[in-house]
């Protein structure tokens, strides 16, 4: 098996398991090390590690305990001085749609990235001391909401580790849909892992559309098919793209089953139409 057979596998496997049950650290690195199978995963599997320790260490701290345990906003400083102070972990402001940002290890190599990227980062962190973290799909702006004796903590791994009271959320939200735009639950709505994986291709994805590169960013939706199989949409996105750069055979493949496993009878219809025509021309 070679390499990129290899990471394949793994990724296979992480699209058979439960949310709960994904190393997202480890999954968001796979889905990178697709693009130089040759290097290995070891390196940036061992950060990972030194991440670990350090929090460790950081976490145990006499001053930083409170009843023997530490507390929520002791959590949110020990996330913050680790990941932004002792690894330098920042936002790319400058370069922000470069495709490195969204690359796991090209994000390590860097320290900086996209703030889906940072967020996989201060997650696996978090994890590693089993501290409750999710992401939050907040409108324009990833983060992630740290968890601790019933009380939670949004924080910004874009921003250092901020941690976002009302008004700053507030303020973001009205940057991006306007001056009238109130705070809604559904705003602070968390996002499973799978999803978070997704959404960081994605980003790699929609940049490739729209330069152009159609070929690469179906690549990125078959990376994205090997983590989520079940998710109907990607398939018939797969098919789309496969029939506009003339892979008839794994656009028919795709659209097949698109039809299988959805349930949105509007998109079936017109799938359907698609696939009809397909067969039509590979005749």
């Amino acid at each position: 098996m070679t390499g990129r057979d290899a990471i394949e596998a793994d990724l296979a496997k992480i699209g058979t398991l439960p949310d709960e049950a994904i190393d997202i650290a480890e999954a968001a690195l796979a889905l990178a090390a697709l693009d130089r199978p040759e290097l290995g995963r070891h390196a940036h599997q061992l950060h990972l590690a030194a991440i670990a320790d350090s929090m460790r260490m950081a976490a145990i701290l006499p001053e930083l305990a409170m009843q023997g345990q530490p507390g929520l906003a002791a959590r949110c400083r020990v996330l913050s001085d680790v990941m932004a102070g002792e690894f330098a972990y920042r936002g790319d402001r400058v370069s922000y749609d470069d495709l490195q940002n969204a690359d796991l290890m090209r994000v390590i190599d860097r320290r900086q990235g996209l703030p889906v990227a940072l967020a996989i980062l201060y997650m696996h962190a978090a994890r590693s001391q089993g501290w409750a973290v999710e992401g939050v799909n907040f409108p324009g702006h990833f983060v992630i909401r740290l968890f601790h004796e019933g009380r939670a903590a949004i924080l910004d791994p874009f921003d250092g580790g901020k941690v976002l009271e009302t008004g700053d959320l507030r303020q973001r939200l009205k940057s991006v849909i306007g001056d009238k735009a109130e705070l809604q639950p559904g705003h602070y709505a968390a996002i499973g892992n799978r999803d978070i994986l997704l959404r960081l291709v994605n980003n790699i994805k929609v940049r490739l559309i729209q330069d152009g590169d159609l070929p690469r960013a179906a690549t990125m939706v078959g990376r994205m098919l090997l983590v989520a199989p079940e998710a109907a949409p990607l398939w018939r996105e797969s098919g789309l793209i496969q029939s506009r750069i003339g892979n008839l055979l794994a656009a028919r493949a795709a659209f097949t089953r698109f039809l299988e496993i959805s349930d949105n009878e509007n998109q079936r219809h017109q799938v359907a139409r698609l696939l009809q025509e397909l067969t039509q021309r590979l005749q």
